[in-house]
């Protein structure tokens, strides 16, 4: 009786072990940003996706299956409120013990405000001069409703998120903390080639004329120096105005822009109806989330190389 007792005094000794050195269960909002974790987690664990790939982000409904993963997680990262509004709530009502990082407002992160009218000055420095880096870690509470939330498109930002990924979840499971730190050093130098190629890439498109689908591209125009002259959409993705549709149709004539760009997430209708007739080409596509690439570790520097080759293929000379 008294082996018997020991043993399961054992047993349930290795359990409670067992449990505090468990990985913690973590969720990601966006595939770049599950990219990123998968990385940092490589070796010791994978994240869950809760919004998947294809879909917007904007507005999206969670599975079942994705509800309990929010529901379980320990740790959370997510771009933050003003890409996915709909997904606060979810965060409070689903998971409001979990630990919540919030990368658009990480210390070191650049962020810009959203472009105002369906045409950009592209001849302005970059965010007029008022490039940004967390406010809030400075004691100041601002709006989400300015900033473009589309920052992991500058392979910085993707630099400075890995190092806030690392430590977070180095706190959260101090056990494999030095396989995290290591990780997120390896996957920089990664991120560094996939812009090196880029550079290669669009340094023969300096000075063409382009439109996108919606504007979610400013981090990675500005980083790589391409500029959009205008938007179908605004940052949000919602349906244009018919004024915006014909101060678009204008500037492709007056500016002799040379593609409109479609993102799979929308109906390319929308854009072959507001350009027919136009001439301009309107078979170019890219997509901020690259809902075409397989997920995991490596979408993240290939979605980047992704976008530079979509504009290649559009842009360049044929």
């Amino acid at each position: 009786m008294r082996k018997r007792q020991k043993l399961m005094a054992t047993a349930f000794i290795a359990t409670l072990s067992f449990s505090a050195n468990a990985v913690p269960n973590v969720a990601t909002d966006i595939t770049p940003i599950h990219s990123l974790v998968s990385q940092v987690m490589a070796g010791v664990g994978t994240p869950d996706l809760l919004v998947q790939s294809g879909a917007s982000p904007h507005n999206y409904s969670l599975s079942p299956s994705e509800a309990q993963a929010l529901q379980e997680a320990d740790l959370v990262f997510w771009v933050g409120e003003g890409l996915t509004p709909w997904l606060e709530r979810s965060l409070d009502n689903l998971s409001p013990d979990s630990r919540k990082v919030e990368l658009l407002e990480a210390m070191g992160t650049t962020t810009y405000t959203f472009r105002e009218g369906a045409t950009f000055d592209t001849h302005d420095d970059l965010h007029d001069g008022e490039e940004k880096e967390n406010e809030h870690n400075e004691g100041h509470h601002h709006e989400h409703s300015g900033t473009d939330p589309h920052a992991w498109l500058d392979p910085n930002n993707g630099k400075v998120w890995l190092d806030v990924i690392a430590a977070a979840l180095a706190e959260e499971d101090p056990e494999n903390a030095a396989q995290y730190l290591e990780n997120s050093a390896t996957r920089k130098a990664d991120i560094d080639a996939a812009v090196s190629r880029i550079e290669i890439t669009v340094a023969q498109l300096k000075n063409k004329q382009f439109i996108v689908f919606h504007d979610a591209y400013q981090y990675f125009e500005k980083r790589f120096g391409i500029p959009a002259v205008g938007a179908i959409s605004i940052g949000d993705a919602s349906k244009p105005s018919p004024a915006r549709i014909a101060e678009i149709r204008k500037v492709v004539t007056d500016l002799n822009v040379s593609c409109v760009f479609t993102e799979p997430q929308y109906n390319p209708g929308i854009v072959k109806a507001v350009f027919g007739g136009t001439g301009v080409n309107t078979s170019g596509v890219i997509d901020p989330l690259g809902s075409g690439l397989a997920t995991g570790v490596n979408l993240y520097p290939d979605l980047l190389i992704e976008i530079a080759d979509g504009l290649q293929s559009c842009l360049g000379e044929k």
